[in-house]
């Protein structure tokens, strides 16, 4: 019985063996693991139809994106400056985040007392930043929250960077920079 077992064993190993071709390509059980389909980049495959980029459907808003109701138009800027007030109570006003956020994003132009002396300023990459107690600015918490919104000049827009809050926290520093430059 033990050397039926040894022949049984060896013609296994031997059929293994000689089954084993290195010339051949061994058979794949799902090709289409190994040998994907490449798509072209928008191409007809994926659009079938020819649009390209795809537009999103009328009235939706971004995940986490708040719209901001007020138009990026001088009468928008003008109606911010008169109308629109900071919704953080004195509670949650955080002048420490406030300065961390002016530091990275507004001092480097501004300057870190608000005085339009930044280190751009100083270099001269850019000319004409006004220090926030100039009196014919009078700027607001509506207008600070406004221009960073969508930007003002040569200044761009922060609102991709700074989520609303951390916005209304900038704006709260603004006009502590501006209450301390005026004493």
């Amino acid at each position: 019985m033990k050397s039926l077992i040894k022949i049984f064993a060896i013609a296994i190993v031997f059929i293994a063996v000689s089954c084993k071709k290195d010339t051949a390509p061994n058979y794949q059980f799902f090709p289409q693991m190994y040998e994907s389909e490449g798509y072209e980049t928008y191409g007809e495959a994926a659009f079938p139809n020819g649009i390209e980029a795809q537009l999103p459907v009328e009235g939706t808003i971004s995940r986490g994106h708040i719209p901001f109701d007020i138009e990026n138009t001088i009468e928008g800027y003008e109606l911010a400056k008169a109308t629109l007030t900071s919704p953080l109570d004195s509670t949650k006003v955080d002048l420490v985040q406030g300065k961390e956020l002016y530091d990275i994003y507004c001092g480097i132009c501004h300057g870190t007392k608000g005085d339009g002396q930044g280190n751009l300023v100083k270099r001269e990459k850019i000319l004409g930043i006004p220090s926030y107690d100039d009196a014919g600015r009078a700027i607001t918490a509506g207008s600070i929250y406004h221009t960073i919104y969508y930007g003002k000049n040569s200044m761009g827009s922060y609102a991709n960077q700074l989520e609303e809050e951390e916005r209304w926290q900038v704006v709260s520093y603004v006009l502590k920079l501006k209450a301390d430059l005026e004493k």
